[in-house]
């Protein structure tokens, strides 16, 4: 027998021995507490292993992959993170990381830059939005299959260091190269922020980041500055990040000595109950906050301290229910755990983490399926009340713990809209692929809009941009289906409108097209026209037509 033949034989036992070494690492990671006679036994096994063992392996990579299996066996959200990761795991939450400075969109195998961030070092050397990278670093990626991942690790470099790119520009006749120093891209977590009405601000915020709060104010300052005299606060799709960012966010619409969030760990010494400051600059004005399924963690902290002082409304469905915090450990090695220490509860003392079974990960994760399945996410009726967890809020509304924020008023996921034709061509990317094509052609005309409104009044009408999309879909290869295409048709136009925004105005743009027809948005917005979201709010939980809203969904 060989010695790789041999060394396969024994890896499963030889994995085994290392997982519960890791245990013993785990151990040593929460407690740092003497060794016990348990621990001692396993670190004798591993010199065993590492002294003895008829071939020689590398302990250190096997271990390496155990880990993980390790970490999630305590439950979903403690994690371990390689040194080789761990920069570009935290360079999102960070709030920056080193790149050249664009967004861009794979098509067709090519890097399209869909905008130049301002200020930044390719705006510096004269990239311009529209152009299509065709090499990295003298690397032709033309006719390549490349991923957004493979794209992101050709351009983010360190800061300083330099990447010569090379351009295909329309109005060029040759290509055009580039030399580029790196430098630090800010990644903001306000994603649009604009007067969608009048009277009312929207701000969509995608994260928690160090940058977050920062952001969230100058946003909401200017908001406030144009007329504001409500709030829309969109979370939705919002998975969290850091605590700090969501408890000066709430800190700025409680009054003084409000209970913002309450942590609780196996050290009754680590316990605490933060309370608001009383300097928040806008404790009245009418407030709703967004948010679904995917709506998690630092986002809930937000979303029940404004729930549970009844300060505003919470608006949508069930969130995600992640009540668990982790703390970041650095390892000897530059790697890093991130161990779950506390649970976070409301204001009123809800834990809403979700249950889980430890080493159950696959069963965790698929809850949000089994939420679809079972009619959650389109019917309120179909929503799981624990009515043995039950709380009381600020003025003494009846909420609900065990997983998640219930939102006040539900509103179900809208798939007025779809059909095989919609999913076909979202598959495929046409819609992307038309509206980029369409925005460089005439990228120069459109330039000249200053704003979303300027930019709609230059697009052919809305039965034009279908046909031409339906024709173009044709080519592609996804044939014209006109009473799917019907059913579609204002799904589609709308979309296609979002994506020019984009392409041409910046990722905010998008927004407020898209926005237009959110019927989470329409019901937001009656919300505070009929004052329900007034100061102090009196809402009862789910009081709004559920059955008008199932209704459009039916249709």
């Amino acid at each position: 027998m060989s010695n790789n033949t041999k060394l396969t034989k024994w890896l499963p036992l030889i994995g085994a021995v290392l997982l519960i070494a890791g245990m013993w690492l785990g151990f040593a990671i929460a407690g740092g507490h003497k060794r016990s006679p348990f621990q001692e036994k396993l670190n004798r096994l591993y010199d065993i292993i590492e002294n003895d063992y008829v071939d020689e392996i590398d302990l250190d990579s096997l271990l390496e992959t155990q880990i993980p299996s390790l970490m999630k066996g305590l439950d979903p959200h403690s994690s371990y993170i390689p040194a080789a990761d761990l920069e570009k795991v935290n360079s999102e939450l960070e709030g920056s990381f080193g790149g050249i400075g664009i967004q861009f969109q794979v098509m067709n195998d090519t890097i399209c830059v869909v905008e130049v961030i301002p200020g930044g070092p390719s705006e510096k050397v004269g990239v311009l939005a529209g152009d299509r990278i065709i090499a990295v670093d003298t690397v032709d990626i033309i006719k390549r299959h490349i991923s957004d991942e493979d794209v992101r690790s050709m351009l983010r470099g360190e800061k300083g260091t330099e990447v010569s790119i090379k351009v295909k520009r329309n109005n060029a006749a040759k290509p055009l190269t580039f030399n580029i120093v790196r430098g630090d891209i800010p990644v903001t977590s306000v994603d649009a922020s604009y007067m969608i009405d009048p009277t009312t601000g929207y701000v969509k915020v995608n994260r928690f980041s160090r940058t977050t709060y920062g952001e969230f104010l100058q946003a909401i300052s200017k908001l406030k500055y144009l007329g504001a005299e409500s709030l829309i606060i969109d979370l939705r799709g919002n998975g969290g990040g850091y605590m700090e960012p969501a408890i000066l966010m709430a800190n700025e619409f409680l009054p003084a000595y409000s209970k913002i969030v309450m942590t609780k760990g196996r050290d009754t010494a680590d316990n605490s109950t933060v309370l608001s400051d009383g300097t928040g600059a806008f404790t009245d004005i009418p407030l709703v906050v967004l948010v679904d399924e995917f709506t998690a963690s630092s986002s809930e902290i937000f979303s029940g301290a404004i729930q549970d002082n009844d300060r505003g409304l919470i608006v949508g469905r069930r969130t995600f229910g992640k009540g668990l915090v982790q703390r970041p450990i650095l390892l000897p090695d530059s790697s890093e755990v991130r161990l779950t220490v506390q649970r976070y509860y409301t204001p009123s003392g809800r834990c809403i983490q979700k249950n889980f079974q430890r080493g159950k990960t696959d069963e965790y994760d698929e809850e949000i399926i089994e939420r679809y399945n079972r009619g959650e996410i389109f019917n309120a009726d179909s929503i799981y009340l624990n009515t043995s967890d039950i709380y009381k809020t600020l003025n003494g509304r009846t909420v609900y713990g065990s997983g998640g924020i219930m939102p006040d008023v539900f509103v179900p996921s809208d798939t007025t809209g779809y059909s095989s034709y919609y999913v076909n061509v979202s598959n495929a990317g046409l819609l992307q692929k038309y509206a980029y094509e369409l925005s460089d052609l005439n990228r120069e005309e459109f330039a000249k809009a200053k704003t979303v409104d300027e930019l709609m009044k230059m697009l052919p009408s809305d039965a034009t941009l279908l046909q031409s999309f339906v024709s173009y879909a044709a080519q592609k290869g996804v044939p014209a289906r006109w009473h799917y295409i019907n059913i579609s048709s204002s799904l589609i136009v709308n979309y296609l409108k979002a994506l020019i925004a984009r392409d041409t105005l910046g990722f905010s743009a998008s927004y407020e097209v898209y926005n237009s027809r959110d019927n989470v948005i329409s019901q937001a917005l009656k919300l505070l026209a009929e004052g329900e979201a007034a100061v102090p709010v009196r809402y009862e939980r789910l009081k709004t037509n559920e059955s008008e809203a199932t209704t459009d969904n039916n249709e």
